[in-house]
Parts: C-alpha cells; structure tokens; sequence
C-alpha cells in the first residue's frame, strides 16, 4: 500500500525525539517533561511523528522507537475517535511494514498497536492487517511469524470472539483461516513460536468455536506432541489447555483420559514448578468436572504420594524467608498477623452464616504448589472420601515418625494432608462416628491419627506447630464429643505446648483449645481436666497488660471455655468478669481522653469483653447475677449500644439478650432505652449494618419473652420495621429473616391485642419466613404467637390460611404438646368457621396434597 503524503518536519521530529530520549533518564525534572509533553500533544499530527520515530528512526536507540510505540498505543486507546482520519490511515500504512521488523521490541509495540486499532474498527476498517497477518504466518522468515503470532496472541487475548464473527467481504471468519495455520506451528522448530501458537489457541477454549472444534482432533494431537517438550513454558501452556479443556469440554478428552492421566503424573512432578502448578490445577478440574472417579481410582496411589511430595515446603518459599524456626526464639512483631475479632452473632442461625476466617497463616498469600497440591487432596477426599485413607495413612505415617531434624518439613507436610482430608474423610478419620464405639480396629486408627498430631503439636519447629495445631482445630470440628474421652491426653498435650509455644503460633493454639471447648462442651467440666486446663490461662491472663493485643486470642478462648463449663466457670467467673468490665470502661475513657485511661483506644478491647460477657452470662445463667449487681455493666452496656462503631453496638446488643435471659431485674430501671436504641437499629439502612440489625432483633424477642406485657409501649414502634424487614428480603440474610420472624412471633404472643389487629398487613411474608426456620423452642414461640394473634382476630389472617397451613406444616415434630393442641384448635376453629360459607374445601383444596394428608394425619382435620 502506498504511503500517505504526510511527512514530518525536521524541527518537530527532533524536539520529540529529544523528549522522548530526555524522559528515559532517571534524572529528569518529570514534571517539566510532563508540560512538554502535553504541549507536543497538542498538535493535531504528533501521533504521526509517534509513528515514524517508530517505524522508520534510526540512530536512535531502540528503547526511543518504542516508547513512541508504547505512548501512540496509549494514544490511539484513549483518544482514537478524535484522531484526524488521514492521520488514522497515516499510522497504519506506516505500522503494518513492522509486523516483521528485525527488532523485537518494535514488532512486540506494533502487535500491540494493532490490537488496539481492532477494538475500534475490527478488521473491516483494517482488511490490510488480516492479509499481512496471513502472509507473515505463511512466509517462512522468522521474524515476519514471531511478529505476526505476537500479533495474534495480543489481539485473541483482548478480543477473542472479534475474530470468531464474520466480516463484510471476508469469505471465512477470521478464525477458520488462523486456527489451521496456528496447529502447523506446533511443530516449529523455534520454541518462541510454539510457544505463542499454542498460547493464543488456548485463548479460544472457554469460547470454543467451529474453527477449534473443528480441528480439535489436529489440537489435541499438537498438545500431546508438545507434552515433553523441552521447553518449561511450553510444557505449563500443555497442562494449561489440557485444564481447560477437562473444564469446559471434558468429552474432548474422555477417550484419552488414560493417556492425559499418566502425563499429567509426570508434570506434576516436573522439575519446572511453574510446570507442575499448572498440572497439579488438573486434580481439582477432574473431580469438579463430574467424571466417573473410577477413571482416576487406579492412580490414587502414585497421584496422593505425589501430592504429599509437592505439599513440603520448597527451599525457597517465601513463607520461610527471614524466618527462625527454633521453638525457643521470640517471635519479632513482623511475624504475627494481624487478626481481627468477628463480633458475636446470635439468634437462629447463632453464627452460623459468618465468614469463616482464612486458616492460611502464610506470610505471602501467593498461589503456590504446596496449596495446589493440598486443595488438590482436600478436594480427591470429597470424590473418593474414606477409600484414600489406606493409600494416605501409611505414607503420612512415614513422612510423620521421621527422626531427622533437617526433616520437619516432611512432618509439616503430612500434619497439612491431615488437615486437608479431614471433612472429606472424616468417617474413616473417626472413624464411622456412631461406631467408633463398637470398632476396636476403628479406635486404634482414630487414637494413631490423634496421638501423632499431638506428637507433632510439640514439635520443636514452629511450622510444624503451626500445621499441627491447625489440623487438630479442624479434627476437633469434626469430631466434636468423639473427642471426650481422650481429654486428658488432648489437655495435657495442649497445655504443654502452651508453655513452649512464642506467639505466633500461641495464637493458634488458643485457637484449638477454644474449638475443643466448644466441641466438647460440658464433659470439660470436671475437676481433673479443669486442673490441667486452667491454670496456665489464668497465669497467662494475669500477666498479660490491658494494652496488650494478644489478650484478644485469650479473650475468646475464655468464651468459648466459660459456654462449655456453664455453672462450672463460676469459681474463675469473678476476676474475669471484673478485667472484661475494667477492659470496657479503660478503652471507653481512652476514646475520649488516651492520656487519662493510660492506653491508646482500641474497640478491638471492648468486642472481645462484651463477646466474653456473653460467654460468661450464657454459661453461668442466673449466677452471674451477683457479679451484675456489683458492677456498673448496665450503664456501660448502655454506652456501648450508642457506639458508633457497628461491631461494638452488635456485641453489645448480644450480651443485653443474654443478660435479660439470666439477670433481667438488673436491666429493668433502664429497660425501655434499651429497647429504643435496639428498635433503632432496624430503621431504614438495615442493609448496611446485618450483624448489628439481627443481635437488636434478637435481643427486643429476648426482652419481649423476659417482661411480657412490659414491652407494650414499643411494640408497634418495632412492629413496622419487622414487617419491612420480612418483605424486603434483598441482600438481607438468612439469620436476620429468622429472628424477624421469631422477634415478630414473640411480641404477638406477650402482647396480641397490640399485633393482632395488624395482622393482615404482614400474614402472608411472615408465614413465608416462619416455613424457613428449623424446629427449635424459638420457633415455638412464633407459633404461641400465631395462634394468640389468631384467636383474637381470626379474620386478619383468613386470606393467608393457605400459607399458614404451610407454615404449620414445615414442623417435623412439634415437642410440646400444649403448642400442638392450640395450632389444631386454629386449624378446626377455621374448618368450622369456614364450612359455615361452605369454603373450607375451597381454601383446604388449594393446598399440595401431601400437605394437606399431613395437616389430616397430625391434626384430625
């Protein structure tokens, strides 16, 4: 194509060139240079000058042409709809010659260029770089292909379904004329080239169009040539699309399964590790993508001991950097992760839709062949479950008796295995739950599992800790009262390692020590284990300042301790009670006046003592009374509930439940300001705040159940909130629904001649959240209250009968009976008052049939 008129001056070109040349250097005045810059920018043919510096400069230092190349890019990417069309024609008859320039930078720049140019005209405004880009592929000469498949690979990389569309006066899509062309490269001689070939095919998988279809056969056959290929690149770009592949077209390799199997073994255990990350992403793919797992059954055995070969930290982790494993060295501040206190969530779900804290304790969270390899067997654990235990236990058992101390790192590796396989193998871990009992063979594996991870938990080296203690919190989840007789040994194991321990992994540890508190529950209450437990937390307590953070572990181990002794903390309840109230009104003070309080404000303090006052008060019940009734908790509590931090006033209004569940006569003089700061946190940014807005709901139904007709004066004031609550579920969660609907239930049920003749307005959104919630005594008191309201105003709730009923239905087992007599006095009082119009049948007929032999059957309808 002949090139356009336009010629550059010769002032021009050296003033640019110069900027260009001056911008480079590390010494440079950039803000000068930026005012210049902006000044030549100005000029309605700079981007043509940009151009021929790239194209056709000489002398000039190559990093000149493709800075000019890398601001036109920029140029033509955010400025293209204004760039004069002369000027447009001008850059691409000058770029398209330096597809194949002999310089690799610049043909890298005008690939680049070209991409750009696509996204804002494709190639009917460009048909010379499709015809260039063909022949360059075909030519022969290697800079001309490089340049052209770099070319290629940019473009597929940004806009891969442009060239999978068709083109006026184009006879095929792009893509049917590239995709032959790509596979022949396979084969090249050049590595570069096999490499870009095999990358920009890759890029068309998850789109999957005619053209690759079409040719999958030749694909697959390229890829299987390419597997040993003696390049790493190559080789990781094989496993890449061969992960793709099992992802989004696992039939195309199903009749090769074998075959892919066998190789993707081997490029696990690549020296490249960039190579075997990228096979090792395979395992994952291959159970998620829902194959028959007798495919992969028969390599389990050489698949699991590579997988733990690959688990061992590599020598140059960056885990480990900077890092002294000996057990007796300090940890530096530098070590510790921060870690932030989740405020307590109460009610029907009690927590269980918080987010679950990320357990990977890594310095860098970089991906990595170590955490490929443990999701890989977390997730072959869920597919095969307790069948990979006699290929898994064994190897563990080796790589866990090593002696050598230069080999912690297999320890730690087989202690991370444990830990990944847990939930998936958890019957065989056990094993079989309910039978441990009764299997002898099942409780020497389940104590040979447990008695190495305690082993471990006081190895000398701090990674191994760290694994241990991790794998032991998850078994512990697992296990829960399973655990039971095998306390003392846990405890005394624990408390050991809570000696050694530096704080870093002393962290962890209060971690597990919690998590079996609350697995266990009250058979920790017994005065030998409570000997070996106790002490050292109460010393470790004493000493630590109110200033220091790491109470903040300490602070929640309590909690979940004092849960499960109940009335059994109550001969430690008082000095802690007393640091939680001191640890409220220090940091409150300091919020105000850090120079008087002595401490810097932290509300980080005050959750965690609000949460460990929750514990205290929902372990020791009515006994903590004589603790409240010596302290100035309720006016602190009061203080907290107006804090403007949201994680302050969520604990907060968790603990004013729990204490109107154990002590509410200590509450009563400043009862209803309670109630009107909770009954505020349902107004209208309720989505902004969940947590906060589910403990308020939560506490006013506490309240309301406590004082009864007491909460009258605010009932209505919480009533319409509720009720929006319910029927603007959007980004609202599942807890926050329930205890609306339970709170709503409650209040109907102390005080049904205020709610009842309401009822019409919420019935049919409330019976809808009540079908949702698991049978428990808080559900029982949203159906006390169905049937109250009912009685009084049976009317307001005959166009909702239908999800009533279905509402009453969702009970698999009503416990008390009294209930179970008022909802069939309801359910008969509606026949009868019905049948009088004769629409009884109408209403009952509406209902599912199984639904309505149910109601039949439990009733006597």
């Amino acid at each position: 194509m002949a090139t356009a008129a336009w010629q550059p001056q010769e002032d021009g070109l050296k003033e640019i060139c110069g900027l260009l040349e001056q911008y480079r250097l590390p010494t440079v005045d950039q803000s000068r240079i930026w005012q210049q810059h902006q000044g030549c920018s100005q000029l309605p043919d700079f981007n043509n000058y940009l151009a021929f510096i790239l194209c056709r400069a000489e002398g000039d230092a190559v990093n000149i042409r493709q800075a000019a190349g890398l601001l036109l890019k920029n140029n033509l990417k955010s400025n293209y709809q204004s760039i004069q069309p002369s000027h447009l024609q001008y850059i691409k008859a000058e770029v398209l010659p330096c597809l194949g320039s002999s310089d690799f930078g610049v043909r890298t720049t005008v690939g680049t260029i070209a991409s750009v140019v696509l996204q804002h005209g494709g190639f009917q405004c460009w048909p010379e770089l499709y015809q260039a880009l063909v022949q360059c592929l075909d030519s022969n000469v290697y800079n001309h292909m490089e340049g052209a498949l770099g070319a290629l690979f940019k473009i597929a990389e940004d806009l891969p379904e442009m060239l999978d569309s068709d083109v006026p006066g184009f006879a095929d899509r792009p893509l049917a004329i590239f995709i032959p062309r790509l596979l022949q490269f396979f084969t090249s001689e050049h590595a570069a080239l096999r490499r870009l070939a095999l990358g920009t095919v890759n890029q068309f998988i998850v789109l999957f169009p005619a053209a690759l279809f079409s040719n999958m056969g030749q694909y697959l056959q390229g890829l299987f040539s390419l597997a040993n290929d003696s390049v790493g690149d190559v080789r990781k770009l094989v496993c890449a699309a061969l992960v793709q592949l099992l992802e989004v077209q696992p039939n195309a390799l199903q009749p090769h399964m074998r075959n892919v199997i066998e190789y993707m073994l081997q490029a696990n255990k690549d020296p490249d590790r960039d190579v075997a990350l990228e096979a090792c992403e395979f395992w994952s793919a291959f159970c998620e993508a829902h194959l028959p797992p007798d495919l992969l059954r028969e390599f389990l055995p050489r698949l699991i001991d590579i997988l733990l070969d690959n688990m061992v930290y590599a020598d140059d982790d960056e885990a480990l950097q900077d890092e002294d494993e000996d057990e007796n060295a300090p940890d530096r501040d530098q070590d510790i992760k921060p870690r932030f206190h989740q405020s307590r969530i109460v009610g029907s779900t009690d927590g269980a839709e918080e987010v679950e804290d990320d357990d990977d304790d890594d310095i860098i969270n970089s991906w990595n062949l170590r955490k490929c390899s443990a999701a890989g067997l977390d997730i072959l654990s869920t597919v095969f479950g307790d069948d990979i235990l006699p290929i898994l236990m064994p190897l563990v058992q080796v790589r866990l008796s090593t002696t050598e101390d230069s080999e912690w790192v297999q320890k730690e590796a087989a202690i991370l295995a444990l830990g990944a396989v847990a939930e998936g193998c958890i019957s065989g871990l056990l094993p079989h739950l309910a039978q441990v009992a009764q299997s002898p063979e099942g409780q020497l594996q389940f104590d040979g599992i447990l008695t190495g991870l305690l082993r471990r938990i006081l190895d000398p080296h701090k990674r191994v800790q760290e694994a241990a203690c991790s794998a032991f919190a998850t078994l512990e989840e697992e296990a829960a009262e399973d655990l039971a007789p095998r306390l003392e040994p846990i405890l005394q194991h624990l408390m050991y390692a809570f000696g050694t321990y530096q704080r870093r992994n002393l962290r962890i540890l209060y971690d597990a020590i919690g998590t079996l508190a609350d697995a266990v529950g009250s058979e920790l209450n017994n005065p030998k284990y409570l000997e070996i437990l106790m002490p050292p937390l109460i010393s470790k307590w004493q000493q630590l300042s109110d200033n220091d953070k790491d109470l903040f572990p300490l602070l929640e181990c309590f909690t979940s301790i004092a849960q499960a002794l109940g009335p059994g903390f109550i001969q430690y309840a008082e000095p802690v009670f007393m640091r939680c109230i001191n640890l409220i009104r220090t940091h409150q003070v300091a919020k105000a006046d850090p120079q008087s309080a002595g401490v810097n404000y932290d509300k980080e303090f005050i959750v965690c003592s609000l949460d460990l006052l929750s514990g205290l008060a929902e372990g020791l019940g009515s006994s903590i009374e004589n603790l409240v009734s010596r302290s100035d908790l309720r006016d602190l509590l009061l203080q907290c509930c107006t804090d403007e931090a949201p994680d302050v006033r969520q604990s907060a209004l968790a603990l004013l439940g729990d204490l109107v569940k154990a002590c509410a006569v200590h509450l009563q003089p400043r009862l209803a300001e309670f109630l009107s700061l909770a009954a505020n946190q349902l107004g209208q940014n309720v989505k902004e705040n969940v947590s906060v807005a589910n403990n308020a709901c939560w506490a006013i139904g506490e309240v309301a159940i406590k004082v009864r007709s007491e909460i009258s004066p605010i009932v209505l004031t919480v009533i319409s909130p509720l009720v929006r609550i319910l029927s603007n579920t959007e980004g609202l969660n599942k807890s926050l629904l329930e205890n609306s609907a339970i709170t709503l239930g409650r209040l109907g049920w102390v005080c049904p001649e205020i709610v009842a003749p309401h009822m019409e307005h919420f019935m049919q959104t409330w019976c809808r959240a009540l079908c949702t919630i698991r049978d428990d005594f808080e559900k029982e008191d949203a159906f006390r209250g169905l049937c109250a309201m009912v009685r009084l105003n049976p009317g307001g709730a005959v166009s909702s009968l239908a999800l009533m009923c279905e509402a009453i239905g969702s009970w698999h087992e009503i416990r008390s009976k009294e209930l179970s007599s008022e909802i069939a006095q309801v359910l008969h009082g509606y026949k009868q008052m019905l049948s009088q119009s004769n629409s009884w049948e109408q209403y009952f007929g509406t209902l599912d049939g199984t639904l309505r032999e149910k109601l039949v059957k439990t009733y006597g309808l």
